[in-house]
């Protein structure tokens, strides 16, 4: 009699058990978006917002630039573009100008902002090679931009550690001193300085809407609201095996 009520207890308890250990895998893992103010740097008097809405590798930039410089040698000033990454996460203070120009250059802004993890091209390759082409920067002073590409790895790890930066190029040379007028890119010697420098930038963060309601996020859902599921119902499953065995026990004392 003893083996008919252990057999008749276990089906309740393994209930328990299987809801506990399956609890966790109820919580789905959610796309990522991440938002940026783009501010002047360099005097650009230029302003923008950005924003990057990843869903596993693909990426969708929508980007509004207003303010910028709007001609380069009589035609719509080519405005390259990038995501910076690697360094500190952040845009650089006029300190950043070690040579006293005037100017922070591309080079001596990259320890804060870091090199070119993905450049915002209007077509074609979006890799750190494109960096300095001017046929596929954004153009003129005011501009939309909306563009969905496959990420590469090292973006988005910079996304997900909150080091991620964009950087927008391109100076009217008529608002820099005279020694920055004259002086040749940093990047491409046969372009002036003003060309190729930041004119706006901004850090990105994550979406307020990409964090869980509570607790630790694993993929969309809480560790403690799963966890908690999983012990109610280890909990009930032994109440369950609990009360059949006290049921049980009850109908064979009543027949004997």
């Amino acid at each position: 009699m003893k083996k008919k009520t252990v057999l008749l207890c276990v089906p309740a308890f393994a209930l328990g058990v299987a809801v506990l250990t399956g609890g966790p895998a109820l919580a789905a893992t959610g796309d990522a978006t991440y938002q940026g103010t783009l501010d002047s740097i360099n005097g650009s008097n230029g302003s923008g917002t950005f924003s990057i809405e990843v869903s596993g590798d693909q990426a969708t930039v929508t980007q509004t630039v207003t303010g910028l410089a709007e001609t380069f040698d009589g035609k719509p000033y080519p405005h390259v573009q990038h995501i910076h990454i690697g360094a500190k996460g952040e845009c650089p203070t006029t300190a950043a100008d070690t040579n006293g120009d005037g100017v922070i250059s591309t080079t001596e802004g990259q320890p804060s902002y870091g090199a070119i993890g993905t450049t915002l091209s209007t077509s074609g390759d979006t890799s750190p090679a494109a960096g300095t082409d001017l046929t596929l920067a954004g153009m003129g002073a005011n501009y939309d931009y909306s563009r969905t590409f496959t990420l590469d790895a090292a973006t988005a790890a910079s996304l997900e550690a909150g080091t991620a930066v964009v950087v927008v190029h391109g100076l009217d040379p008529a608002t820099l001193t005279k020694a920055a007028q004259d002086a040749k890119s940093d990047l491409v010697p046969s372009l002036p300085l003003a060309a190729t420098s930041p004119a706006l930038c901004g850090a990105l963060s994550a979406s307020q809407a990409n964090m869980p309601d509570g607790g630790v996020e694993t993929g969309g859902g809480s560790t403690s609201s799963g966890a908690d599921m999983g012990l109610l119902a280890l909990g009930a499953g032994a109440l369950a095996a609990a009360g059949g065995a006290v049921m049980i026990r009850r109908r064979l004392t009543a027949r004997g």
